[in-house]
């Protein structure tokens, strides 16, 4: 009886503490994983969230790089970190598209969500002295002269050239008609455009802003739901075509799976009020970033869709493995 009294005591304290432990979250550093290279997008999205997130927790975010394995070794980081909060991290598109080229295992369902911050829609870009004026007038070149439009910005299978290839199988039009050249990504492919090599460049907005403000480059439309705050006279592809087909990169905050669920909503709380803050929509519209809040139940059913439209397209093309 004594012994049956013991262990039920020791229980009840050490769930008391457990729960004091996680009531006083976070008491130590954190760690915030980008699964790509310093100086790119995703790394300067997670300083800025990492530089906020130390205002909010009172405690040091170190962000920290790793990659390799086009994106598997970071993204694996983040899901095999204990599940206590103190490692986080910064996932992106990717993750709905490298268990279907059989890169990993890993997906969307490999981790605990906290928040969607970021997406930037594809861009349909040309040169600007092409002589298309939209969308139809390109892919009505395109179904004339299948193979002679050439398209780059990232290598094969990522996801700029998934995005021409689901608009064109979306409008009916066999993706291999523009035959994609890979790149090391947007502005290899871009300055590709500028010269010749390629037609078009079917990448977001903000990376071809440099060569669209010099008069180089034009955009036909924008793979999204609602037009670019950056570009307001460039149409959705839907209002150029009728087409529904959307498709962006995104970045969002995510934690390992079984993160106990007051530091999953501790951490909810504070990307939410990061996101909504002034610093973090100064220093995304200054880049031309798409800002966007999901909570982790959207943010997990966002990445749901994002990897059956993904599969379904890379079925399409026929880079599924």
């Amino acid at each position: 009886m004594l012994n049956a009294f013991m262990r039920c005591l020791v229980a009840t304290l050490l769930a008391l503490l457990v729960t004091a432990a996680h009531a006083t979250y976070p008491e130590r550093p954190i760690t915030l994983i980008v699964p790509w290279g310093a100086g790119g997008g995703t790394d300067a999205t997670a300083r800025i969230i990492g530089t906020l997130l130390e205002k909010e927790l009172g405690q040091p975010v170190n962000v920290v790089n790793r990659t390799g394995g086009s994106g598997v070794v970071g993204h694996a980081a983040i899901a095999s970190a204990p599940a206590d909060g103190y490692t986080i991290g910064l996932i992106t598109v990717e993750i709905s598209m490298m268990h279907w080229q059989g890169l990993t295992e890993l997906s969307g369902m490999s981790y605990t969500p906290i928040g969607l911050v970021n997406a930037d829609p594809a861009g349909l870009q040309v040169r600007a002295d092409a002589p298309y004026k939209n969308v139809n007038d390109l892919v009505t070149a395109i179904k004339a002269n299948p193979g002679k439009f050439k398209a780059s910005g990232t290598g094969q299978g990522g996801i700029w050239h998934l995005a021409i290839a689901g608009m064109l199988q979306d409008m009916k039009v066999d993706p291999s008609a523009a035959p994609w050249v890979p790149s090391n990504g947007a502005a290899p492919g871009l300055q590709d455009l500028v010269a010749g090599g390629v037609e078009i460049a079917p990448c977001s907005l903000p990376e071809a802003r440099s060569l669209i403000d010099a008069g180089k480059v034009k955009s036909l439309a924008v793979m999204a739901d609602k037009r670019a705050a950056l570009y307001p006279n460039v149409p959705t592809l839907k209002e150029a075509t009728g087409s529904n087909w959307t498709m962006a990169a995104w970045r969002g905050i995510a934690a390992p799976k079984g993160v106990p669920a007051d530091v999953r909503d501790k951490l909810v709380a504070a990307i939410k009020k990061i996101v909504a803050s002034k610093d973090y929509n100064d220093f995304m519209t200054q880049r031309g970033f798409g800002v966007i809040y999901e909570g982790p139940d959207d943010f997990g059913k966002f990445m749901a869709k994002a990897d059956a439209d993904l599969g379904a397209t890379m079925k399409a093309v026929g880079i599924v493995k």
